[in-house]
């Protein structure tokens, strides 16, 4: 066996770093530190789980058919509070859902929305479809454009410089308010896109 004798500096370093010497602050700083950690760690998954879901949902409506679409944009305006009437198939008159406060279209805002729903193309709505549906609004009327493909620079342009209200959402757009007023959606809604709400502990 080998004796040795340890320095006095080295000593005192590893007598510092003992948890057991060190002082409460010393211990306080260390423990804030570890939580700091463990919470920027839950606050990552947190995240990831928030956008894995919100690409579930966004594969779910990718998945709907145009119909079914339609019936779930007007679920979501049933749900924020207006009552709806879809149009007649073959001449919809540009737009497939009115809807209004009354459900008889006397009281503002009466609002026409349109639903562009491509399943087979990725291509994104166009300055003419915006200009087409603004010919179809009245001055009582605002229009809601939905596009699950997007709008394209020259559409976003062309509902900016209407003489009408406008609003134009795209796919991440009708996910944000499905998630938002989900619980409010009625039960044929819901089972177009069937979820289970998630609690995160704070």
């Amino acid at each position: 066996m080998t004796i040795f004798q340890l320095s006095e500096k080295i000593w005192q370093e590893f007598h510092k770093n003992d948890p057991l010497h060190l002082s409460e602050e010393e211990m306080a700083e260390i423990e804030e530190i570890q939580q700091s950690i463990e919470d920027s760690d839950l606050e990552l998954l947190k995240n990831e789980t928030i956008s894995r879901s919100f690409e579930f949902i966004k594969d779910l409506v990718y998945q709907l058919t145009w119909e079914e679409s339609e019936l779930l944009v007007a679920g979501v305006l049933r749900a924020i509070g207006y009552k709806t009437r879809m149009s007649s198939k073959g001449g919809d008159g540009g737009y497939d859902i009115i809807a209004s406060p009354d459900g008889l279209e006397m009281t503002e805002p009466i609002i026409k929305a349109e639903v562009k729903h491509k399943t087979k193309s990725k291509e994104k709505v166009g300055a003419p479809d915006i200009r087409n549906f603004i010919g179809g609004l009245r001055n009582s009327t605002k229009g809601i454009y939905v596009s699950t493909t997007g709008f394209s620079k020259d559409a976003i342009q062309e509902a900016d410089r209407a003489n009408f209200y406008i609003t134009l959402i795209d796919l991440d757009r009708l996910v944000e308010l499905i998630t938002e007023y989900y619980e409010m959606l009625d039960v044929d809604t819901k089972a177009l896109v069937p979820l289970k709400r998630i609690y995160w502990p704070l």
